[in-house]
């Protein structure tokens, strides 16, 4: 049985601590649902039969899809506590913050390792934190405000090298990583590249990466996902490839971008976009186009830099065919838990018929 606990209640802990006491799975509320939302999602746990040993359970729309509800057992989560625990070098004495709404998964686990002894949750960009579970917008925001937490685990999109230069510069030891809802912890990264996370074995096949690990979760209520299994190893469809021993994102198995004769991974595009100078984040798409399949499009959070420079800059580093050739400009659209909404950027550039900048 699930409980819905509203995200912004008063003693949000203490709730959820009465639901987990009880035997039930919580998932926690999002204000920001729409009513319909919230309508749709206590529909489906009414009618959905949910597993007996589901404890956690969180909406997820991944960047692209429609919501789908992941469960996971108690154990899937708190069998990596103790690995969390010495990454952030942080113990039942210390407070984290947790920019991210409750609602989103990685602000879930760290409530749920705060009941098994793990710091003290803070909701929020608190500047007094000693330590901070964020997305790399979260730790950006934190940044913003004047903290500066000892430690910092950061997931749930890509982390731009020079917002792990500037945590440095204010003394923030920075562990990135990579993982998904339905897979949580699969590599870490302490800025010499991905490693597996300890516990998880890692196998990339035919360019995909398959994980074999204890937290992988049961796999979700209502519509299906990305999550397939196989002998034991699972995978969401993420593409990467093995180089120096490290593992190298190369998107989603659905995400490449056929533009003209070329095949574009946008993670790649991506990732040159953000490091040119004054670019804070950006998102690359494809924008149908009659006799070429695709043209390759770029949504860009700039602070500084002018939309002129930035494509001659883009033009110097990109070869032709992976070149932006329609460009927008503007704050990036974010899921709840900091992510680039990927299908709603999409939805801006669609309805602006033109470039913005």
């Amino acid at each position: 049985m699930i409980t819905v606990v509203d995200g912004d209640a008063p003693g949000l802990l203490d709730r959820i601590a009465e639901v987990r006491a009880a035997g039930r799975a919580v998932l926690v509320a999002d204000p920001r649902w729409s009513a319909a939302q919230r309508h749709d999602v206590e529909a489906l746990i009414r009618e959905d039969e949910v597993p007996a040993d589901a404890a956690w359970a969180t909406l997820t729309s991944g960047s692209r899809g429609a919501p789908r509800v992941v469960l996971r057992t108690a154990a899937s989560w708190s069998s990596s506590f103790a690995t969390v625990a010495a990454l952030l070098d942080a113990g039942s004495d210390d407070s984290i913050a947790l920019p991210a709404p409750p609602a989103a998964s990685l602000t879930l686990f760290s409530l749920a390792h705060a009941l098994a002894g793990g710091p003290r949750p803070v909701l929020g960009a608190d500047v007094d934190a000693t330590c901070v579970h964020a997305t790399p917008q979260g730790l950006r925001a934190l940044l913003d405000a004047g903290g500066a937490p000892r430690r910092a685990l950061v997931g749930g999109s890509h982390l731009d090298p020079a917002l792990r230069a500037r945590a440095a510069v204010a003394g923030v030891e920075v562990v990135s990583y990579y993982g998904a809802a339905e897979l949580s912890f699969v590599a870490i990264d302490s800025g010499e590249g991905l490693r597996a996370f300890p516990g998880v074995e890692l196998d990339v096949r035919g360019g995909e990466v398959w994980v074999r690990s204890p937290f992988v979760a049961l796999g979700y209520l209502g519509a299906g996902g990305p999550l397939e299994r196989a002998g034991g190893w699972a995978t969401v469809g993420d593409r990467a490839e093995v180089r120096d021993g490290g593992l190298h994102l190369r998107g989603r198995r659905d995400g490449a971008i056929l533009s003209a004769s070329a095949t574009v991974v946008p993670d790649e595009v991506e990732a040159t976009l953000r490091g040119i100078p004054g670019v804070r984040d950006a998102v690359v798409f494809g924008m149908p186009r009659p006799g070429v399949g695709a043209l390759i499009a770029a949504f860009v959070e700039v602070e500084g830099a002018g939309p002129d420079d930035l494509r001659r800059e883009a033009a110097a580093r990109l070869v032709p065919a992976h070149r932006p050739r329609r460009w927008f400009f503007g704050t990036i659209p974010r899921t709840l838990s900091g992510k680039p909404a990927r299908a709603d950027v999409e939805r801006i550039a669609a309805g602006t018929g033109r470039d913005r900048g």
